[in-house]
């Protein structure tokens, strides 16, 4: 199912980290489809601005007991897990509040899952953390897990669990390992999410930092796309693992100067050391999401960094205020 589809089911829907840059769009396109979401943030990094009047809406971390109180009130048929600790340098300096968060969270959320009789959930992992540095590119879902980050290693901790419940308990999951995603209200203040933080710095004119040399790459993939592959998930007869991606490496320096030219700057960056726990390079083999789920991703670079500067004119904020 495509995102925006009018459906001929009605599915009760928990998505946690609602309150969040993709948590938020995926709650949307979730709506739109004309199912009934519930959404749980704790808004530690998420925005109440973001999740939708048409949405249940529950400040809450997903570690906490009153989460038994949502599931049994509501009895979500699906969750879109979201919730996370996703700064890779905070995982670093915070390892034990990195577990605590991805690991144990995750744990609590598939008890509630097991014991009200949730049927599915779609997990968003990390294929930018997972893999470490890879040994081959773009890397497939068989490469090996070597991650350099606490972030990469507590969110594939998680998908061992997913599939234990899995084949214990009956509950079908979809891990979906994303790429760098970007777009229309990912947070410019926080340290990730470098399209959002180059573009409100050259709108405000700030010298945007690029650490390393600029040669560092990501793979880059529009939020829009990244919703559909989640809404895909919804549909419960595909269980796994599966990279998202175009399988392209894009450096620091041509989301800089394809931002600057978004923006019609003509600022130059300047170069800070690079940061502990980040991988030099990364892209990623989606031809099983492909294969599987029918998915490609489809908005081109330049078209959605164009998007997300226009967006970020109106909205410098990150979020709809």
């Amino acid at each position: 199912m495509a995102g925006g589809e009018e459906v001929d089911e009605v599915v009760r829907v928990l998505v946690t980290g609602g309150a969040g840059f993709i948590g938020s769009h995926i709650q949307d396109a979730l709506l739109d489809a004309g199912h009934e979401v519930v959404v749980v943030d704790d808004l530690s990094t998420g925005h109440r601005e973001n999740v939708s009047e048409r949405a249940r809406f529950y400040q809450l971390d997903i570690r906490d007991e009153r989460l038994r109180e949502v599931f049994s009130s509501h009895e979500p048929e699906a969750v879109f897990h979201l919730a996370a600790q996703m700064d890779v340098r905070r995982s670093v300096r915070e390892p034990i509040y990195d577990a605590q968060a991805n690991i144990l969270g995750s744990i609590h959320l598939l008890e509630m899952c097991r014991m009200h009789g949730a049927r599915r959930i779609v997990y968003a992992s990390t294929g930018g953390a997972i893999y470490g540095e890879p040994e081959h590119l773009p890397a497939d879902e068989n490469h090996p897990i070597n991650p350099i980050s606490q972030y990469g290693i507590s969110k594939h901790t998680v998908e061992h669990y997913l599939r234990l419940y899995w084949q214990n308990h009956g509950v079908s999951y979809l891990a979906l390992r994303f790429p760098n995603v970007y777009g229309p209200r990912q947070d410019p203040h926080g340290e990730a999410g470098v399209v959002a933080i180059f573009s409100l710095q050259m709108l405000t004119g700030i010298q945007p930092v690029i650490f390393g040399d600029g040669s560092k790459t990501r793979d880059y993939v529009f939020i829009k796309d990244i919703v559909r592959a989640n809404l895909i998930g919804l549909d419960g007869t595909v269980v796994g693992v599966y990279n998202l991606g175009w399988g392209t490496e894009v450096t620091d320096f041509t989301i800089f100067d394809t931002v600057r030219a978004a923006v019609g700057s003509n600022v130059e960056p300047r170069y800070a050391p690079r940061r502990l726990g980040e991988v030099e390079r990364i892209c990623l083999d989606a031809r099983r999401a492909k294969q599987d789920l029918g998915w490609t991703p489809e908005i081109a670079l330049d078209t959605g960094i164009a998007r997300a500067v226009e967006y970020y004119r109106a909205n410098p904020h990150g979020f709809h205020v």
